[in-house]
């Protein structure tokens, strides 16, 4: 990019949630990919989507509309740290003049969200620095670290499943 050009801010999606939510998993702020297609991760060589399903036995629908029910179906609900950002390209370390999104209201709103899952360590940085803590949210809430499911972290797909396992001990199916 040229020297003395601004960067255009980004926007994150809506969360995909409802009242029966148990788990939260947490994003840092939509690809390239991703905000092309109007899906949270859109990439087609991000693992998201085939994780969720895998960890159910499953292949991931080919209909978005279908994914997001599934998740809604199990009780977990997808959003993002951010709601906004400048960024050029995909990656996480470009983030520049990140706006979180209003968890306070989230939290309140879906108060049966008990499990917090960062979808890798950039996610649960960014939530850390921005988002306020009150000794009330927090306390209703553990907090859990996951393997990035992007296909920059380059650990291989069955240590990630392995890893994301935990979601199932979340909803007590283990």
């Amino acid at each position: 990019m040229e020297k003395g050009c601004k960067l255009m801010p980004i926007y994150s999606f809506e969360p995909i949630i409802d009242e029966n939510c148990k788990i939260l998993i947490l994003g840092t702020m939509p690809g390239v990919m991703s905000l092309k297609k109007q899906q949270y991760y859109g990439h087609e060589r991000n693992d998201f989507w085939r994780i969720i399903y895998a960890l159910f036995g499953l292949q991931p629908d080919s209909i978005y509309e279908d994914r997001k029910a599934f998740l809604l179906e199990k009780r977990i609900a997808l959003w993002d740290v951010l709601k906004a950002c400048e960024r050029e390209g995909s990656s996480d370390s470009d983030i520049k003049n990140p706006v979180p999104n209003d968890f306070a209201s989230l939290y309140n709103s879906y108060p049966g969200i008990k499990s917090v899952c960062f979808n890798g360590g950039p996610a649960e940085r960014l939530y850390n620095r921005f988002v306020e803590k009150t000794g009330k949210a927090e306390s209703e809430r553990s907090f859990y670290s996951l393997p990035s499911t992007s296909p920059a972290y380059t650990i291989g797909f069955e240590r990630k499943l392995e890893r994301w396992k935990l979601i199932l001990s979340l909803l007590h199916l283990k």
